[in-house]
């Protein structure tokens, strides 16, 4: 009780539980990576009981909740996150909460390869994608795995990148050495230190960021105003990486293209690449995460106001296998990369052998046991200084 979480110190020690949610005044449920959604038998019994737990557990992690702010988003000591809503004029049941548990080492994609998340040549795609700044959103609905892909896929940015990652709640974790993490304070937060307790918001890191000379931002994700200012990060030439919520191509558009983001149509087609995450449920019951599709973003038809993308691998339900659907005809890797590189037009198909290449990479590297995240960064790092990725070599 007094240095830990209390009655919620078993369920924050087993590796196995996903999410702990208290609704109220009753017992407390679990998410289990093996059982599913359970009942547990901790309960609290009283109002007030419950009141005073959530307001220990709030001042543990220094972000102390009174009827003025009944709402708290923050990490716990082990970085888990953990959201809190307090007293019963908000919360009809009483206070609740709830923690979303997280790795302490994070998945590498490796590790998404072996739960079949993704496949090598997707990820030697995105390695290559990556690799050449372009700027990519991983979208889907809540716990479809976003995060835990932005987080993995950060492996393959260069390792003498400089990356700036912005988030609400600290979750991004960069294997890189020069990494500038900023968090965005909540207003009312930071009184008497000069911010005039106005908070700090992603949108302002977001503009001091662009003056910090990155090579890449990371945006824990975007939901509002920051949006607009992640565009034009990109428009800048400004990598940028980030988790959003939509569950397909059309709805990210709509949503980036209407209130609160606004960006004109025209602007959508900086972004080039979106990755679209989900939580499917296979024939056998069991719920999965996999990669639905990845989808390039070619450009906005004014003619017809719609866009133009091309589906580069897609998911096969069937047979739970990926397919390379956009061999041969991706825009980013031969219009893009290929011209970075001074590739001939007539050489260009050699970019998808490339990938191919990489893809054999990353299977001997998983053969060899470097399937950790910071192993796999590691000789990733070796390789490039082998000059084995120089294309065409």
């Amino acid at each position: 009780d007094k240095i830990d979480m209390g009655v919620l110190k078993p369920f924050l020690s087993d590796p196995y539980i996903e999410d702990i949610s208290c609704d109220g005044v009753g017992p407390i449920f679990i998410e289990h990576k093996v059982f599913k959604g359970l009942k547990s038998v901790i309960e609290f019994k009283v109002s007030s009981e419950l009141d005073e737990f959530v307001i220990k557990v709030a001042e543990r992690i220094k972000r102390p909740i009174t009827y003025r702010n009944p709402i708290v988003d923050a990490t716990l000591p082990d970085g888990s996150r953990i959201n809190i809503v307090y007293g019963t004029e908000i919360s009809k049941h009483g206070s609740n909460f709830s923690i979303r548990k997280v790795n302490e080492v994070p998945l590498s994609v490796l590790n998404i390869v072996e739960s079949n998340g993704i496949d090598y040549l997707a990820a030697a795609y995105l390695w290559i994608c990556i690799e050449y700044g372009m700027s990519l959103f991983v979208s889907g609905e809540t716990a479809s795995g976003k995060t835990t892909l932005l987080n993995a896929i950060t492996t393959f940015i260069p390792p003498e990148n400089k990356i700036i990652t912005i988030e609400d709640t600290p979750e991004l974790t960069v294997p890189h050495r020069n990494w500038i993490r900023e968090v965005a304070l909540a207003k009312g937060k930071g009184e008497g230190d000069g911010t005039g307790g106005g908070g700090v918001t992603m949108f302002d890191l977001l503009k001091a960021a662009l003056r910090q000379r990155p090579n890449q931002i990371l945006v824990g994700e975007i939901r509002g105003v920051e949006g607009s200012v992640a565009f034009g990060a990109m428009q800048t030439g400004h990598p940028v990486m980030s988790t959003f919520h939509a569950a397909s191509v059309e709805k990210l558009i709509q949503r980036l293209c209407g209130d609160p983001i606004n960006i004109p149509k025209t602007y959508v087609d900086n972004l080039n690449l979106v990755i679209i995450q989900s939580a499917v449920k296979r024939p056998d019951g069991q719920t999965v995460r996999r990669m639905i599709s990845c989808n390039e973003l070619v450009g906005y038809n004014a003619e017809t106001g719609g866009f133009t993308f091309v589906q580069m691998f897609t998911w096969e339900p069937v047979t739970d296998t990926f397919v390379w659907s956009g061999k041969g005809s991706s825009f980013l890797l031969e219009n893009k990369i290929a011209t970075m590189l001074g590739i001939p037009d007539s050489r260009k198909s050699e970019i998808y052998l490339e990938v191919e290449k990489r893809a054999k990479i990353l299977e001997r590297l998983h053969k060899a046991g470097y399937v950790k995240f910071w192993d796999l960064f590691h000789m990733i790092t070796k390789i490039k200084k082998q000059g084995l990725l120089t294309i065409g070599s």
